[in-house]
């Protein structure tokens, strides 16, 4: 077998036995780290020696035998029973100095001159060796020789000094890690006029690409080699370790190959280490623990308590062996297997030590605290305020996790009573954000401090907001009025009282009423004025705004421009989502997406739990207002999956209500069921998140027929809205739900006064809810009086973005069609309502418009594709409009079809833009051929 970047070795070593054949008998050292090939090249040249008819002896040093006299000598006694009649003398000289060593004091050995008879007894297995080589030249190998017993070392000297007139070849094998042979052997070594010395280094990338071809295809080996080298530093032992990685991790069809790092490079590490020097494993081991690049060896010498020098040798050895580089371990797989190595204690106080060293150096908190962390128990009194400190800069970098392990520590440590509050305070806090679960234990210890005036004040609205999300809510107003008692007109939380104002009286509206919401403040412009003062406060006023009937216009400049200034974080994150609520219910859907998929990707770069589940139940719910049922599905999916629903509190009607509107609309009411059997809070209907969830159970509860049950929880979000002064329909249309659900009850007249209560609210604006409300009063009226709604019910919701409402005012279009005996123009507008049913996955729909369309051509119905949109827009025309572009399309003038048509020059020019408008043309010249066609009939 070919060893990569070996040859010049392995000439060296092939010109040592080329001499020795000719009777000038040499000796060749070969050094390298530990795993560096040693063994395997020796067993190459006894290979070669073999083919070459030299007689071969191997022995090889043990740790475990190093002061056992004569082990490597002993090693010999089977090569000389297979020598065949030559190795009968050899034999009898080795149970000589075998003899001699059991009888004496193993401690003799330990010491130079040895005694006569001892030095007579090596002598004549010398004589007899040079005996044998006078038939056959000899290779002796001597594997780990740094290991090597006295008594052996004191043979290979005596053997050495024969070795230039004989045919004997000595090749040696020591390892660079552990401690150097014997010097009495160096210096005689270095004498020899035959003498070579073999250096083995590391392979480089190529090498290590060599080495994977031989084991996988050479575009994998390729692809993997520059990790692979990395990982290993070219050792060949932990090369080999690596490919039996990559057998056990075979990459996945079609994707790019990845090195694996497992269990067989981890285990070569360790075995490396416990191979060497005592002072090497234990220098590993203390960088396993500092895990720290580039600090040199200064702070783990004094760790270990061991001289630089000497720290220093083991670091040149262990980076020349590819198991450290800048002072680290190359791999964390190598630190976790060397770490776990260690027994329990010793980690333990090797952190302890750690600790207390970068202490009185004065490292940084967050140097310091992994260490601590790691110690576990018998810190110092400082430890709580490091930890504390080194919690501050983790949450400064978004490492909300780091910053939670901290400041339980410090927890644990702190022994004064006022800082233990302070810290119960911060350690709920930074839970918050990780599962809010996490922090109900401690919310009811801190409303009692709140109380007794023990927690300080800066923490009274962050715990106010904790225990609202958990439905505490008187809890919570006392909190909130706490921060409300005297004049803060100059406090440094004012700020921050004013915008959690905003924050809850837009979330949670029963507080509306409480004394700190209800205190007297600016209202109206001046109320925006002073809002502008704190952009998170803009944006929770925006929501307000909307919520309340205010100017959605300005409302949405607001919010889009608190989110240009704001930065997400623990103090904006609240107020960032009010932000984007605000563009959703005031129908600005696409900016609302826009921002939500923003912040929503930053969350994940931050790895906040909570903040990703939030904004993902936000994209939901926009994305169901935009029609796209699978992704709004994936998304409250998500929510769900990154915070459980036992930690969601009173916003777990979010999630929940976009997860049973998406499956009622999907047609999937078994899944519907099973969302709306998790189990709520009752306080969750003192919210916001609770109308969303009434709605969404009335809309299974209609589709599902059970109409007065939808009329009950419609009936029962109307009165709340109203209660809250958030009678918005875009917010939930619940006037136009219940209206559906008169209708299935027959009561047609109630529907159309609530159909029309509601269009009231909305206004002239062409905004979804416009079009949503319009479909619902054409539901109350005759089909021919349908048709001139739906149309413009159709065109608003087409505009506003929302696919599934634009199908089913297309299908409500068709149907109306059809009922009043116009097929032709029911036809195209019933397929693109099919197309659109399909694009959103609206199974029901999709059934009942497929119905429609069999009616109208049985055994023939389609789908419109996306190219027949001009079919459908055909069909958006009214009557009137209609009757106009026919005689346009024929050549009429303005005037002629004024005349024909018995109606103002001023109408026909309004009937005209509106056609254009609809059929997105700009002349007369540009009328599709539908309405030519018609014109020629």
């Amino acid at each position: 077998m070919r060893l990569a970047e070996r040859d010049g070795e392995i000439a060296a070593l092939t010109g040592t036995l080329q001499e020795a054949a000719r009777g000038l008998g040499g000796v060749a050292v070969v050094s390298g780290g530990i795993g560096s090939g040693k063994t395997e090249l020796l067993d190459a040249v006894r290979g070669r020696a073999l083919d070459d008819g030299f007689v071969t002896l191997r022995a090889t040093g043990s740790w475990a035998e190093r002061n056992s006299p004569g082990s490597l000598l002993g090693q010999l006694a089977r090569y000389a029973e297979a020598l065949s009649g030559r190795g009968d003398d050899l034999d009898q000289a080795l149970r000589r100095v075998e003899s001699i060593r059991s009888d004496a004091d193993h401690g003799a050995y330990e010491q130079w001159p040895l005694d006569p008879a001892t030095t007579a007894a090596l002598h004549q297995l010398c004589t007899e060796l040079v005996r044998i080589s006078g038939r056959a030249p000899v290779l002796l190998c001597v594997d780990d020789i740094q290991f090597a017993d006295s008594l052996s070392l004191h043979w290979i000297l005596q053997l050495v000094r024969v070795l230039r007139s004989s045919p004997i070849a000595l090749v040696v094998g020591e390892c660079t890690l552990s401690k150097s042979a014997h010097p009495h052997l160096h210096a005689e070594l270095l004498r020899q006029p035959n003498y070579r010395r073999v250096l083995l280094r590391n392979l480089s990338a190529d090498g290590v690409a060599a080495v994977l071809a031989g084991h996988m295809d050479a575009d994998r080996a390729s692809a993997l080699a520059a990790d692979c080298h990395r990982v290993s530093g070219g050792n060949p032992l932990l090369v080999r370790a690596l490919v039996e990685d990559q057998r056990h991790a075979a990459p996945l069809p079609g994707t790019d190959p990845a090195l694996a790092v497992g269990d067989a490079y981890a285990d070569t590490v360790l075995s490396c280490l416990h191979r060497g020097r005592t002072p090497a494993l234990h220098l590993a081991q203390a960088l396993a623990v500092l895990d720290e690049p580039d600090t040199g060896t200064h702070l783990a010498a004094r760790l270990l308590e061991q001289d630089t020098t000497t720290v220093d040798q083991c670091a040149a050895a262990l980076e020349e062996a590819g198991l450290i580089t800048g002072g680290r371990l190359r791999h964390p797989a190598a630190r976790a297997a060397v770490l776990q190595n260690l027994s329990a204690h010793t980690r333990r106080d090797l952190h302890r030590r750690a600790a207390e060293l970068l202490y009185e150096d004065e490292a940084s908190a967050v140097r310091i605290a992994p260490h601590l962390l790691g110690a576990e128990s018998g810190l110092r009194s400082w430890a709580a305020t490091v930890l504390r400190e080194a919690a501050e800069r983790y949450l400064a970098g978004n490492r909300a996790a780091d910053a939670h392990t901290c400041l339980d520590a410090a927890l644990a440590v702190c022994q004064d009573d006022g800082e233990r509050v302070a810290l119960k305070a911060q350690l709920a806090g930074t839970a918050w954000v990780l599962n809010p679960s996490i922090s109900a234990r401690h919310l009811g210890e801190l409303a009692s401090a709140l109380r007794d005036g023990k927690l300080p004040d800066q923490h009274a609205l962050t715990l106010a907001k904790h225990l609202l999300w958990h439905g505490r809510f008187e809890e919570a107003v006392e909190a909130i009025e706490r921060m409300g008692e005297g004049d803060r007109s100059t406090d440094p939380d004012a700020a921050e009282i004013g915008a959690t104002r905003e924050l809850l009286s837009a979330t949670y509206p029963p507080l509306v009423a409480s004394a700190v919401l209800a205190a007297p403040g600016p209202s109206g412009p001046d109320r925006r004025r002073a809002a502008r003062g704190d952009v998170r406060r803009l944006g929770a006023a925006a929501l307000t705004r909307v919520l309340t009937g205010g100017c959605v216009v300005t409302a949405v400049g607001d919010a889009e421009a608190s989110m240009r200034f704001l930065r997400l974080g623990k103090n904006t994150q609240e107020w960032i989502m009010c932000a984007v609520a605000a563009l959703q219910f005031a129908d600005r859907l696409d900016a609302a997406g826009s921002w939500c998929d923003h912040w929503l990707a930053e969350s994940r770069t931050r790895r906040v739990p909570l903040w990703e589940a939030e904004f993902s139940s936000l994209r939901a719910g926009i994305l169901l207002r935009q029609g796209d049922l699978t992704t709004a599905r994936h998304c409250a999916e998500a929510a769900l999956a990154r915070v459980p629903a036992k930690s969601w509190g009173v916003c777990l009607g979010g999630p929940l209500s976009h997860l049973v509107q998406a499956s009622v609309d999907t047609g999937d009411f078994e899944a519907a069921e099973e969302y709306l059997d998790v189990p709520v809070p009752e306080s969750m209907y003192s919210t916001r998140f609770g109308l969303y969830y009434l709605h969404a159970r009335g809309r299974y509860h209609l589709r599902t027929g059970r109409p007065y049950a939808a009329l009950d929880d419609f009936t029962a979000c109307g009165g709340l809205m109203r209660d809250w002064g958030f009678d918005l329909p875009a917010l939930v249309p619940w006037r136009s739900e219940s209206a559906r659900a008169h209708l299935a009850l027959g009561d047609r007249s109630r529907a159309h006064q609530l159909a029309r209560e509601e269009l009231a609210l909305i206004g002239p604006g062409r905004t979804r809810s416009r079009g949503v409300t319009l479909r619902a009063l054409a539901a109350t009226g005759e089909p021919a009086e349908r048709v001139g709604v739906l149309t413009e019910a159709a065109e608003i919701l087409r505009e506003s973005g929302d696919r599934l409402q634009t199908a089913r005012a297309f299908a409500d279009l068709g149907r109306a069609h059809r009922e009043t005996a116009r097929p032709a123009r029911a036809l195209p507008v019933l397929e693109m309502a099919a197309r659109l049913a399909g694009e959103c996955g609206a199974r029901p729909l999709a059934a009942a418009v497929a119905g429609e369309l069999e009616r109208i051509r049985p055994g023939r119905t389609r789908c419109a594709g996306p190219g027949d949109t001009t079919a459908v827009a055909v069909g958006l025309l009214s009557g009137a409009e209609r009757r106009v572009a026919v005689l346009a399309a024929h050549g009429h003038t303005n005037k002629e079809i004024s005349r024909k048509l018995c109606i103002t020059i001023s109408t026909v020019e309004q009937h005209l833009t509106r056609v254009f408008r609809k059929l997105g043309v700009k002349a007369r010249r540009d009328l599709p051929a539908e309405i030519v066609l018609e014109a020629a009939e």
